[in-house]
């Protein structure tokens, strides 16, 4: 195996929300220009590569996943020159970028939309997905938007329905058509063209559609936990087998590895968000000759117990192959990890141990911005929302703002982000006194956690490459160990705030753990470890 060609297996991807990163133009919004210049900050972290969610032109109505031109920077993110030097940048210190593509649907500002909705015989009449009403008017199936509501939008002058699996101002794509697929590839390739070194594809599975357009069947039983499930939203209802995650997708992913493979050292993360989504994890990241790596929901639901934990790596590990996942516990989707998996309240000890439990699986890691501050989630009054997600669904889900707000880079009252009166969402107050300005000070702050263990990761390569074993589980703890070339590492963590002791007949010359996280310890022939801490050793044989 060659780490440079496949510098993707292990690493870790920092996600940079351009929106509320920094804002180097001052009019309240964060841009490209804002992400260069805290690329040292970023590096800073150890981290080995940058995602960075759309930046397309759009006219921002799910804020940059509704993209009007793939080939260009929208002008409130900067110019093309501002991402060439972005990368420019990035690349001087030794940080991969990853872009966002939203492939599965565009704007319906789109030029192809444009021109599609414009008669039934047009050049791109095909290029959405088209359908004619049922006899009585109604919708052509039982399809549901994730946003709410039927999957079909209905168009005056078409006279027909379009299919958007999100907003009506989403027109899904027919991947079905072989000009489509070409176009988008051609978009892939612009990119490619520029230096990115990979991408990050939004909603993988969505691509194809049932041609037969068969109603979903309604779901046995609802769990809460993939894209767009929860139990206030119908979308939750149904077993989504033919709106998504079809047969198909396969040769598109195929195509698209093909394409990637022309440009060596790149690589691409799937998002699959449906009801078997580890099954399709392990069919995407099969055989080297479809997606590099996929991440799933599964541990972006509320549920933060370590056997949850366990029993959703086992069932990858046992169905992966030779395939990759890539591991998050947070994105720019769900309420952010601090908030989620700290139901009684606020724990920075907690977060620690969270995040070694990541940065320790066998996989890729994704990171989102804030998350290496212990930042929680913001607290947003309806006023104060702009994600027509939650505007929607308020008061029950409150949206995705409350993970979006701008990050704190100091105390002042517009937190470091801007100079401007006003961010396009509020700085929380809560996330003040969490600045990294102030985290920077104190030495035991999750930002200092964060930074000296994958740091301290790097040292340790059974920890990036390794195979897994799990020991044992309970609610608030779990031992496991990699492996990697002759060398065994044992991990043992308890998110608790009761002391934890594990009896082991193992050989164990306890590591050494920066300052800024809690060590357990060995007491004769067991495992001690403290309320929220961790415990790392070398296993002999």
């Amino acid at each position: 195996m060659s780490t440079e060609q496949e510098w993707w297996r292990g690493c870790i991807i920092y996600q940079v929300y351009p929106r509320s990163f920094y804002d180097a133009n001052n009019d309240g919004i964060g841009d490209l220009a804002g992400v260069t210049e805290k690329i040292p900050y970023i590096a800073s972290l150890g981290v080995d590569a940058i995602w960075l969610s759309p930046f397309f032109t759009s006219p921002m109505k799910d804020f940059g996943y509704d993209v009007s031109d793939y080939c260009d920077v929208d002008p409130i993110f900067g110019t093309l020159e501002d991402f060439d030097q972005l990368i420019e940048v990035a690349h001087q210190h030794k940080l991969k970028i990853i872009i966002d593509q939203v492939l599965n649907h565009t704007s319906d500002q789109h030029p192809w939309f444009k021109e599609s909705r414009s008669s039934l015989d047009n050049d791109k009449s095909d290029w959405y997905v088209w359908v004619d009403a049922n006899p009585d008017g109604t919708v052509p199936n039982n399809w549901l938007s994730v946003f709410g509501g039927p999957a079909w939008h209905w168009d005056s002058r078409r006279r027909q329905y379009y299919l958007h699996n999100f907003l009506d101002s989403q027109p899904d794509l027919n991947f079905h058509n072989p000009d489509v697929v070409d176009a988008v590839l051609d978009t892939v390739e612009f990119w490619l063209k520029r230096g990115v070194d990979g991408f990050r594809l939004d909603t993988a599975n969505y691509y194809y559609h049932d041609l037969e357009l068969r109603n979903n069947p309604p779901k046995e039983e609802v769990v809460e936990g993939s894209i767009g499930v929860r139990l206030d939203n119908p979308y939750a209802y149904q077993l989504h087998l033919y709106d998504k995650s079809r047969p198909e997708n396969i040769g598109f992913l195929q195509r698209l590895r093909s394409l990637l493979d022309k440009y060596p050292n790149t690589t691409t993360v799937g998002e699959v968000g449906c009801d078997f989504s580890l099954k399709t994890m392990s069919e995407y990241t099969q055989g080297k000759d479809k997606l590099h790596m996929c991440y799933s929901f599964d541990l972006l639901t509320h549920d933060a117990s370590m056997s949850h934990i366990r029993q959703t790596i086992q069932t990858i590990e046992e169905g992966l192959g030779d395939g990759w996942p890539c591991w998050s516990m947070s994105n720019h989707d769900v309420v952010r990890v601090a908030t989620r998996w700290n139901a009684a309240g606020y724990n920075s000890a907690r977060s620690k141990i969270h995040m070694l439990m990541l940065l320790s699986l066998r996989g890729s890691i994704s990171l989102y911005q804030g998350e290496e501050l212990g930042l929680p989630e913001a607290e947003l009054t309806f006023e104060q929302l702009v994600d027509p997600f939650g505007i929607n669904f308020w008061p029950e889900f409150k949206g995705r703002d409350g993970c979006r707000t701008p990050i704190p880079w100091n105390e002042e009252q517009m937190g470091g982000f801007t100079n401007a009166d006003q961010a396009w969402l509020p700085i929380a107050d809560s996330q003040r006194s969490l600045a990294v300005s102030i985290q920077e000070d104190n030495r035991h702050s999750v930002l200092h956690a964060y930074r000296d263990f994958m740091h301290f990761r790097k040292l340790h390569p059974e920890l990036i490459y390794g195979d897994i074993e799990f020991l044992y589980d309970d609610e608030t703890t779990l031992v496991f160990t990699r492996q990697f070339e002759g060398r065994k590492l044992l991990i043992a963590l308890n998110c608790a705030e009761q002391n934890k002791i594990l009896p082991t007949e193992l050989k164990l010359t306890p590591q050494v753990m920066p300052e800024a996280i809690q060590s357990g310890y060995l007491e004769e022939s067991s495992i001690v470890l403290l309320p929220c801490s961790a415990l790392f050793a070398i296993v002999h044989s």
